[in-house]
């Protein structure tokens, strides 16, 4: 699904950072892999994968936390601590929001799942696209438009 209307606002558990969507997302995901489920004390996280162009922090600024590295930059309220959207260094043609962040995610489904060979045997979605990893780069331009087209 994608979202009714744009822009959406939304923010942090407590409201100190507020952020903005104006562009529809590029695909939606569930990631199974153990960190994410550290990062989110569930049993996957959702990203929302969208242009960062459609993005923006309207209020408040993040913080880098979570497990760093050469490659992520996860962004959170300083104060709160949620977790609201992930950098990857080296891509430019999305950053990975956290569809919860936002006032409206009811619309939210995953399209694709990773890493669902560290999945619980118990967590399942509705993606109709699963890998044991992740895509590889040259996948997603495919998973995009069988995305927009869906």
């Amino acid at each position: 699904m994608r979202p009714r209307h744009l822009p959406l606002p939304g923010g942090c558990r407590c409201g100190a950072v507020r952020v903005e969507l104006s562009a529809a997302p590029l695909l939606t995901a569930a990631c199974h892999c153990t960190g994410c489920q550290r990062m989110s004390g569930s049993a996957f996280s959702l990203t929302a994968m969208v242009p960062p162009s459609g993005f923006r922090v309207t209020a408040g600024e993040t913080v880098t936390g979570g497990a760093q590295g050469p490659d992520l930059a996860h962004q959170f309220c300083p104060r709160c601590k949620t977790w609201m959207f992930t950098r990857i260094t080296g891509v430019e043609a999305f950053l990975n929001l956290r569809p919860a962040v936002l006032d409206d995610h009811a619309w939210f489904v995953p399209f694709m799942e990773t890493m669902t060979r560290e999945r619980l045997p118990w967590a399942t979605t509705p993606a109709p696209h699963k890998y044991e990893g992740f895509p590889g780069m040259d996948d997603l331009p495919a998973l995009m438009a069988a995305y927009a087209a869906a």
